[in-house]
This record gives structure tokens, sequence and C-alpha cells, in this order.
């Protein structure tokens, strides 16, 4: 057969074919030099053929592209239960008791809701709240806190600037505006059990739900735990949680919210 009549595909095995058996015969005449040369010249060249496995072994692009890649860590992402759960734990940790100035072994005056980054307890006005009462938070602390703010509908109290108190999730405050039918809200009953319900609207009177009778003070937050009104005693019914903001933010202690 002329070797022009062959194809492409024929060549290119003909050539490998030959690449082989040169690559053989080039090992087989290396080794019989090498059992030939003195000792110190096989030496050599062993150190040399070593040396170089080893830089390839450790710098060669190709042993990176052969290694199998680290995944990347999957997001953590949560379902509704887990977003509840949370939203619970932080509603339960924010959630205080109001006792007199004399401490916590008078009747308890008031159900409140702390809130650590401003260092204040939000309360629904009522009628016979003292300028100073003792919190006590979850964890079983307690301090003295005097009023800070008296709103019509809203009382807050804030703290000495040296009082060690607790650490709670800080909440979001949800401009009731913001607020839509149909969503999702979640409270703490007297007896500390969690209660859900939904959003039915929201009027000039405030946040209106289908949530039973809430102690006054208490919040209702929503599914990450972020606070949408405070109870106002009347089931159902939560004052805007934007009102805590105006207050906090007045410069004198009004009467308005």
């Amino acid at each position: 057969m002329n070797i022009e009549d062959l194809s492409k595909a024929q060549l290119l095995l003909l050539m490998l074919l030959v690449n082989f058996i040169t690559s053989i015969a080039t090992a087989v005449l290396t080794v019989s030099l090498l059992d030939q040369a003195p000792a110190n010249v096989t030496q050599t060249v062993n150190r040399i053929v070593d040396h170089t496995i080893e830089t390839i072994g450790t710098t060669s692009p190709l042993a990176t592209i052969i290694s199998p890649p680290v995944p990347a860590p999957k997001p953590v992402i949560q379902n509704n239960d887990q977003l509840l759960i949370s939203a619970i734990s932080a509603e339960k940790a924010r959630m205080v008791s109001v006792y007199g100035s004399l401490g916590t072994s008078t009747p308890v005056i008031a159900t409140g809701t702390y809130l650590p980054k401003t260092r204040a307890v939000i309360l629904a006005t009522q009628p016979g709240l003292p300028s100073t009462v003792t919190i006590l938070f979850s964890d079983g602390s307690k301090q003295l806190a005097s009023t800070s703010h008296l709103g019509a509908t809203i009382t807050i109290y804030g703290f000495s600037d040296t009082a060690v108190l607790p650490s709670a999730p800080t909440p979001l405050i949800i401009d009731h505006a913001t607020l839509k039918q149909g969503q999702s809200v979640v409270a703490l009953a007297a007896d500390d059990s969690a209660v859900t319900g939904i959003i039915s609207k929201v009027d000039d009177l405030g946040v209106h739900t289908n949530l039973p009778a809430i102690p006054a003070g208490s919040a209702a937050v929503d599914n990450a735990g972020n606070i949408v009104g405070i109870s106002s005693g009347t089931a159902g019914l939560f004052l805007p949680a934007d009102k805590i903001t105006t207050l906090l933010t007045a410069t004198s202690t009004p009467t308005g919210p």
C-alpha cells in the first residue's frame, strides 16, 4: 500500500505508533546506557529525574485542574416554620413585666415590650402608671426605669446610663402605612402561649387583627420578629408601632400619640 493512499486518520494512527515505538526504544537504550555508566553518573541522573518529577507535581497547573473543587457552602434558607419560631423567641426575649418602684414583691401593674437598642420599655398608656417602675426582664434580671415619654396611647420608660441591661434581638419598627391585609402576625397571650393571626385592616384606630385579647403593652410581630403594633388591651386591636418612633424622636415629653 502506498503511504499517499492513507487517510488522515490512518496517518495520525501511524504517527502515534511510530512515536510509541520510538519512545520504547529510547527508554530501553537509556536504561542500557545507565547500566553501563559509572555509579556517580547514575546517581546524578536519578537526582535530576526525581527533582523534575517533584517540581512538576507541586507547581503544575494540571494538578490544580485535576484536584476536585471545594463545594461552596449552601445558603441557609429558612422556611416559614423556622421564621415563626425565631419571631416568637425574639418576642419572648423582649416581653417584660412592670412592677411599682418598690420592686417585684408588689403586684404586676403592666406588661411591656423591651427595645434593647434604644434602652427603653414600651407600654400602653393607662391611668395610674407611676413615674418610676421596676422592670423584670425575661432572663430574671430587673432594673428601675423612669418615664421618658408620655403619649396619649403609648408610654415609654427609660433607664439610667449606668444600668446594665440584658441583650435581646433588636426589632425594626414597622410603619403601619406599609402593612397589608392578610399579613401574618404573632403575639404572646397572657399565659405565655403564642397565637398567630392576620391583619384584617388598618385604619385611624390602629392595626386590626383576628388575634384574641393580648395583654396591653405586648407587641404583635411579623414573621421576621419586627414590631407591627403594641396591644391596646382590646381584643384584636394594636396601636401602630410607628407611634413608638414618633415618641422616641420627640425632644420633650408630649401627650400626643
